[in-house]
């Protein structure tokens, strides 16, 4: 990037953030999450580093807080609000230990505590009571609200001990993830737009003119640092002194004895906060001595002294470098956003989906603009919002190809879908998608062959559909890149160990539109034998639990067209066997919902282990189900599960389950 080209993008950067900023801060609203205004910001602060001589003192990243509201009185800080360096990695703790220690030689002990994603508030007690609170403000000056803070029961009026003089708490108000949904739920009630998180509901009660407003609000407070008046040594035992003056501090912080302590304590929290009952975005680690502490002194906006270490976020801004049109197993072409890296919910991301050409016009994606990704759990990243103020000039809005991009076939746009489709079915990426989704986990489960290895073999003429598999001998594969004999053998005993699947699998495996494992198991266990699908009629399919109307019109459609029945007679010639579903087992009797991310395993290949041992499969919470399995990022499921009282696991009780 050049010189002239990052001074441009930092002047839009730079009235985006302010326009955003000012939004949060003043208006109490915000139209992008936390998250994407941090990712715009860490670009900001990046390219301000490149190219230090574009920094200016009115950038976004030389300033602390927001303005004061003009309807409130404002206070001065005696000592400044700062806020901390972010950082997203264990490196950059190291780095940051490294930088600390040319500056003070010391033995180094660290205080670690929750970051509770809430509005940071100073209170100030004149001999023991408490005479006002502010706001953080732009960090030299905030806004007096001490009349709707004076409603926070969390908040002592006055201290628990007679200390003369003044003393200053700092802290965070907040409010609990159940009080928000309750609050939600009664603004739906009464067609009112719903609040964004409970940060936002925070920091409009503190800085509410009415303070019944704020009285109403179910607003929490933990303190967690003394900034005059009471002397500690150590910021253990300012948590101490804070809980004997009438604070509660944020829960399960912990003394670290070196920076490997520390990871270990962020790999533990990272996996619990969503189990928290407030909303918490990292940790905060502190050198625990408070004189090495200040002797580290400031740096800009910052204290040494103390940094922050930012849980991976679910949201995050990047530009789109281009849009390139995918052919999925059934030929529908699905656009796909090519990214620039970028680091999002724990994991470098460079494509999200873009779905279909209505998508892509709803939301006017184009190469070239700035946007918004979420990635929640273990759901590919999607683009959420595009943010237009950064679009350059001359982009050009996106059209889907009128020929496949693979083969070069005609596309087809059938009337009443959105799906755009690819007419040859013949075409090299539906033969390898409809032969990777037939070997999947889900599926056939045949380890050894993947995307790279499938993709020679139709190069090289040895396949075109899945029965072809069966007819391979290692003389076939030892043509292929990177196979030796002992390679190609084990691969070829592999195929051929999988001759028999059990009938839902295999339905999974023809990929029967709208099937995946839970509909193929109830038709499995409706129809027992291929023989008997095949003479199901429309109507008898949509008495199946689960099978509506549409499933069941294109699942009949599918299984009686010409191509399905020769690919069953192929099936059957190479020796494919379709053995019966179990109707016994560990499990039988018992039925499973599964929600979030189970870790080393798939959801598809835990419902195909309960399938295995005879239990079932359920999509929906209900009284019928036993067992609800609970990964991380689950949704609503866990909460209806608790509402009704069943039994949830963790993905290591199942695990044991299973085993």
């Amino acid at each position: 990037m050049t010189k002239q080209e990052a001074a441009n993008r930092i002047k839009k950067l730079r009235q985006e953030i302010n326009h955003h900023r000012y939004l949060y801060h003043v208006l109490d609203t915000q139209e992008i999450s936390d998250a994407a205004l941090d990712s715009l910001k860490n670009e900001l602060e990046d390219l301000e580093q490149k190219f230090p001589d574009l920094r200016t003192p009115d950038s976004p990243t030389m300033r602390v807080g927001g303005e004061p509201k003009p309807e409130f009185q404002q206070v001065e800080h005696t000592a400044r609000m700062l806020s901390l360096r972010d950082v997203f990695e264990p490196a950059e703790l190291l780095q940051w230990e490294k930088r600390n220690k040319k500056i003070v030689q010391a033995e180094y002990e660290y205080f670690v505590e929750l970051k509770v994603d809430g509005v940071a508030i100073s209170l100030v007690y004149q001999d023991g009571v408490l005479h006002h609170a502010a706001t953080r403000g732009d960090g030299v000056v905030g806004e007096d609200v001490t009349h709707n803070i004076r409603t926070i029961e969390a908040i002592p009026l006055s201290l628990r001990e007679d200390i003369p003089g003044r003393v200053e708490v700092r802290g965070e108000v907040y409010m609990l993830k159940a009080d928000f949904e309750r609050m939600n739920i009664e603004r739906g009630q009464q067609d009112l737009p719903l609040y964004a998180n409970p940060r936002n509901i925070a920091a409009g009660s503190i800085r509410q003119l009415d303070p019944a407003m704020a009285a109403s609000r179910p607003l929490r407070f933990f303190a967690w640092e003394i900034t005059a008046g009471v002397d500690v040594a150590t910021r253990v035992d300012e948590y101490e002194k804070l809980q004997e003056l009438g604070f509660a501090v944020p829960p399960d912080a912990k003394l670290c004895h070196t920076l490997k302590e520390v990871e270990t304590y962020i790999a533990t929290e990272e996996k619990r906060r969503l189990k928290r009952t407030f909303q918490v975005d990292g940790l905060v680690i502190k050198v625990n001595d408070l004189r090495t502490s200040a002797r580290l002194g400031i740096i800009g906006k910052a204290p040494r002294g103390s940094i922050a270490y930012k849980f991976a976020a679910e949201e995050a801004t990047t530009i789109v470098e281009d849009i390139v049109v995918q052919v999925g197993r059934t030929g529908t072409l699905t656009p796909v956003a090519h990214l620039r890296p970028v680091r999002v919910a724990g994991s470098t991301v460079s494509r999200a989906t873009l779905h279909n050409m209505d998508e892509i016009k709803r939301k006017d994606v184009r190469a070239g603009d700035t946007v918004v990704i979420r990635k929640a759990g273990d759901i590919i990243p999607e683009v959420v919002k595009v943010l237009l103020k950064l679009r350059p000039e001359n982009t050009r809005p996106f059209r889907m190809p009128k020929k496949c991009p693979v083969c070069g076939s005609p596309v087809q746009h059938e009337q009443g879908e959105v799906a755009v489709r690819c007419t040859n079915m013949f075409c090299f990426s539906q033969q390898r998608e409809r032969i990777l989704h037939a070997i999947g986990k889900s599926a056939f489960d045949i380890d050894g062959l993947g995307e790279r290895i499938v993709e020679q073999m139709l190069q090289e003429g040895l396949i075109e559909e899945v029965p072809d598999l069966w007819e391979l001998t290692e003389g076939d594969v030892l043509q292929l890149e990177g196979f030796a004999e002992k390679s190609a053998h084990n691969l070829i005993a592999e195929i051929q160990s999988h001759t028999s699947i059990t009938f839902s699998r295999f339905l999974v495996a023809l990929g029967i539109p709208h099937v995946g494992v839970v509909t193929a198991q109830d038709l499995a266990r409706a129809f027992t034998t291929l023989k008997a699908l095949l003479k199901a009629s429309v109507e008898q399919l949509v008495e199946v639990e689960g099978v509506g109307k549409t499933v069941a019109q294109a699942a009949h459609a599918y299984l009686h067209s010409d191509s399905i029945q020769h690919l069953l007679e192929r099936y059957s010639g190479v020796g494919v066997k379709v053995v019966p579903q179990k109707q016994s087992g560990a499990l039988h009797g018992k039925t499973f919902v599964f929600t979030g991310s189970l870790g080393d395993i798939s959801r598809d290949e835990a419902k195909q282990l309960v399938i295995a041992a005879g239990g079932r499969v359920a999509s929906a919470v209900g009284q019928q189900v036993d067992y609800v399995v609970v990964g991380e990022e689950a949704g609503s499921k866990e909460k209806k599960a608790k509402q009704l009282g069943l039994h949830i696991l963790s993905p290591s009780q199942f695990k044991k389950m299973i085993a």
